[in-house]
C-alpha cells in the first residue's frame, strides 16, 4: 500500500510495543516514520532497520519525556531529519502500579510527566511544523472510559482521561487547518508493559481473551491497524473521537 506515500510520520514511543507496530504500519503504507525513543537505542535502530528491510522509509531520534526540555529535544532531533510533519503519534507512555493508597507523590507526578504533560507539549511545539491537512492520534486507554474496571491503576487512568480531553480540544481549535486530533483506546495487549498479568502464561491468557467477545488477546497490530485508517485520508470526517480498540472488552 502507499496511501500515506510522500507524508512523514513521529511515533513517540516507536521502539517497542505498540509504538513499534505503528512504526511499522505507517512505513508500510508509505509514510518516512521517526522512531522516537527514550533510552533503548538498540530496540529503536532495530525497529529502523526492520521497516528499511521491508522497503519503508525511517530514522530514529532521542528524547527523554517527562523531564524539562523534553519537547525540544524531540523536536530539535527531528529537524535534523526531516523539514515537516504530516502525522503525529503520542504513543509513549508508561504505567502506574498501585491504588490511591500505594501511590507516592513520586509515581504520580511522574505519570502526569510522561503520559500528558510531555505529549501536551509536543503537541504544543510541533504544530508549527505540523501541515494543512495532517493528523495527531494520541493513544489513550480502555480505563479511561470504564474507570471502575481498573481501581489499581487509578493515577494511570486519571493522565489517559487528561489526554482524551485535551483531543476534543484541539479538534475544535485546529479543525480550520483541516488537522484532525482523535485518541486511541486499546485495552489489553500483548506487549512488555502488560508483563505482569503473565499473558506467556496459557491460562492467564485465556482467561484475558475472554474478557473480548473475539477471543483473542489484543496485538499491537491490531492497534496500529486503527492508528493507520486515523493517520489516513479516509478518517478525514473523524476528529475529536477517542476510538474504542478494545476488542469489545468494555461491552
Amino acid at each position: 500500500m502507499s496511501t500515506l506515500k510522500g507524508r512523514t510520520a513521529l511515533v513517540t514511543g516507536g521502539s517497542r510495543g505498540i509504538g513499534r507496530g505503528i512504526a511499522e504500519r505507517l512505513a508500510r503504507d508509505g509514510a518516512r516514520v521517526a522512531v522516537h525513543y527514550g533510552e533503548r537505542k538498540e530496540a529503536a535502530e532495530k525497529t529502523v532497520a526492520a521497516i528499511e528491510a521491508a522497503g519503508g522509509s525511517a530514522f530514529a531520534l532521542r528524547a527523554r519525556l517527562g523531564e524539562p526540555g523534553d519537547a525540544e529535544a524531540l523536536w530539535a532531533a527531528f529537524d535534523q531529519e526531516a523539514d515537516g510533519l504530516d502525522i503525529l503519534v503520542n504513543n509513549a507512555g508508561i504505567a502506574g502500579t498501585a491504588g490511591i493508597a500505594g501511590t507516592d507523590r513520586e509515581e504520580f507526578d511522574r505519570l502526569h510527566a510522561v503520559n500528558v504533560r510531555a505529549p501536551f507539549f509536543v503537541i504544543q511545539q510541533g504544530l508549527s511544523r505540523l501541515r494543512d491537512g495532517g493528523r495527531i492520534v494520541t493513544l489513550s486507554s480502555g480505563a479511561a472510559q470504564r474507570p471502575g474496571m481498573m481501581p489499581d491503576l487509578v493515577a494511570y487512568t486519571m493522565t489517559k482521561a487528561a489526554v482524551e480531553a485535551l483531543t476534543a480540544a484541539l479538534a475544535r481549535e485546529l479543525g480550520p487547518r483541516g488537522i484532525t486530533v482523535n485518541a486511541v483506546s486499546p485495552g489489553i495487549v500483548d506487549t512488555e508493559m502488560n508483563a505482569r498479568l503473565a499473558l506467556d502464561d496459557p491460562s492467564s491468557r485465556a482467561a484475558i481473551a475472554e474478557l473480548s467477545p473475539l477471543g483473542e488477546v489484543g496485538s499491537p497490530a491490531h492497534i496500529a491497524d486503527v492508528v493507520a485508517f486515523l493517520a489516513s485520508a479516509d478518517s478525514r470526517w473523524v476528529t475529536g473521537q477517542s476510538i474504542d480498540a478494545t476488542g469489545g472488552t468494555l461491552l
